[in-house]
């Protein structure tokens, strides 16, 4: 059994077929099957049952998969580490897409004036991306807004954000001081993709209260849901530090969450196993210093 071994064993539970995890590798079909075999064998039983064209777990290989996981990132790690003294490397950023919108751009220059060393690879996606990708060692650390289920992912909250309602100087709602949630009964809405930790949050909200609303915009870009509420008359729930220019040229009215309900942190999301460098320990160094979130004069209440 060797790395390699685990590694092919890897890419075929994540890719659920043997010719997607050859095709995955550049290897080819033939080589990735002996290589489960010789696992199976040196295991004394199966990783894998097909059912219809697809492959699934069985027992074993679920007991094996976090541990092969875990080995051939450190066999990685330690590839990077070695072959790579005192040349240039790689830091792979995962932030979510209010992060990587907002905070990230700022960041990465920030890092590499204090780690000139350290090329940043910056990955951007919704947090249940970031998620899997850090479980699978495709990402080194992330910066996420949503919340993490994975117990094998440690959590360090850092910096503060708010979700605020935001509304066009074309709907009713711009000139209101005090909005209740009441009023917010079938309004339509621009929404984040399922997966966002915007989206969870505000639906989680919408149940607590017993809302329903209607759902006439979908998108993963919060410029085009800023342009919805914008043009089209519609409301969103977003990040507060995605409208700050707006909101000085008052073409946006927000209105922050009276109970905190909205409120929120970015947080800083790493394998437990991960072997910490000092680019990791420098990015959550500058993280703190964004940690402060500005509230606008101007900004009305929901209650």
């Amino acid at each position: 059994m060797t790395i390699r071994h685990l590694n092919i064993f890897v890419a075929v539970a994540d890719y659920g077929s043997m010719s997607a995890a050859a095709t995955h590798l550049y290897l080819s079909q033939p080589t990735v099957s002996q290589a489960i075999r010789e696992l199976e064998k040196h295991y004394n039983g199966l990783l894998f049952e097909r059912l219809g064209k697809k492959l699934y777990l069985t027992e074993r290989g679920e007991l094996l998969l976090p541990r092969a996981r875990e080995l051939v990132r450190q066999f990685e790690e330690t590839e990077e580490l070695i072959l790579n003294q005192g040349q240039s490397l790689t830091l792979k950023l995962g932030s979510t897409i209010t992060v990587g919108t907002c905070l990230t751009p700022r960041l990465i220059p920030e890092l590499q004036k204090s780690c000139p060393d350290v090329k940043v690879s910056s990955y951007v996606s919704n947090t249940r991306a970031i998620e899997q990708k850090l479980l699978r060692s495709e990402l080194d650390v992330g910066i996420v807004e949503g919340e993490i289920y994975s117990p094998d992912l440690h959590v360090l909250p850092i910096v503060d954000d708010r979700l605020v309602l935001a509304v066009g100087k074309e709907h009713p709602f711009y000139l209101k001081k005090v909005l209740h949630v009441q009023e917010l009964e079938q309004e339509q809405f621009a929404m984040r993709e399922q997966g966002s930790g915007t989206r969870q949050l505000f639906e989680d909200y919408a149940t607590r209260h017993q809302i329903s609303f209607q759902t006439v915009w979908e998108a993963n870009s919060p410029g085009t849901l800023l342009n919805a509420v914008l043009y089209d008359g519609v409301l969103s729930v977003m990040s507060l530090r995605l409208m700050y220019h707006e909101i000085r040229n008052d073409s946006i009215h927000v209105f922050q969450n009276e109970n905190g309900e909205w409120n929120r942190k970015f947080k800083l999301v790493y394998h437990k196993n991960k072997f910490l460098t000092p680019a990791v320990h420098e990015l959550e160094r500058i993280l703190h210093s964004y940690r402060n979130v500005e509230i606008p004069e101007n900004a009305g209440i929901l209650r």
